[in-house]
């Protein structure tokens, strides 16, 4: 089969987008608005792929943003925001990037406009997640797990 039949027998579709769980806690309110404010922000990714069927697959990206002000919790949210994808045709060394770069990619502007209503709900100022690059995350996780991979000796008998 040539590389081109095999392009034209891929298929690629976003069969939904949605919010998992979503989490919003200010445990140092109303205390934290009395205060000035100078926060600091902390963001966390991660990303889960489960394989629903042969060519169906729900990607999770999960957002962790933590404020605080000096050594206080002002705000903790926590979005997963999930797709399901169907990803049919594509190549192992393919589908690895297409899950697990791509489909972030596509999730991370629910996640942000959910992260940014409930900061405004909380009462606190907006706050606008910038844009990541889920390509460049990938590519660091592969290379990590191959240095990981490399590290391992092997045991001998």
């Amino acid at each position: 089969m040539t590389e081109e039949q095999q392009t034209s027998e891929r298929q690629f579709s976003v069969q939904r987008v949605y919010t998992k769980d979503v989490s919003f806690e200010s445990p140092n309110a109303p205390e934290i608005f009395r205060g000035e404010w100078k926060p600091r922000h902390e963001l966390n990714l991660n990303t889960k792929i489960n394989q629903l069927d042969a060519t169906v697959y729900e990607v999770v990206l999960a957002v962790t943003v933590t404020v605080k002000v000096e050594d206080k919790t002002a705000f903790l949210v926590e979005v997963q925001q999930a797709g399901i994808f169907t990803a049919q045709g594509f190549a192992e060394e393919d589908l690895g990037p297409l899950l697990g770069a791509y489909c972030p990619n596509l999730l991370f502007p629910y996640a942000r406009e959910v992260v940014s209503d409930l900061v405004v709900k909380g009462s606190f100022p907006q706050l606008v997640l910038q844009h990541v690059n889920f390509d460049v995350l990938f590519a660091q996780h592969q290379q990590q797990a191959a240095e990981q991979a490399g590290d391992a000796k092997p045991v001998q008998h």
